[in-house]
């Protein structure tokens, strides 16, 4: 392997740890529904929607792994 791959693989190994440990402290944070479907939606996730979903920070962080991935392949194996 080569040096920026075990780089890569740090930075991937300690963004999943964030996310979980980020993950985990949400959850515990979060208080039992009492006896309703659906709870209040706080403020800051109103007015920040898309900012505030874990799903499109998900789809963000994922293409623009893949997108530097793909630019450092191309640069690697430049004519």
């Amino acid at each position: 392997m080569s040096i920026y791959m075990i780089i890569l693989s740090i930075v991937c190994v300690a963004i999943l740890a964030f996310a979980l440990i980020y993950t985990l402290f949400i959850a515990k944070g979060q208080k039992a529904v009492e006896g309703e479907l659906d709870s209040k939606i706080s403020g800051a996730v109103k007015e920040h929607s898309y900012i505030r979903n874990p799903i499109f920070l998900t789809y963000i962080i994922i293409i623009g792994l893949a997108l530097l991935y793909v630019a450092y392949e191309a640069f690697q194996h430049r004519y």
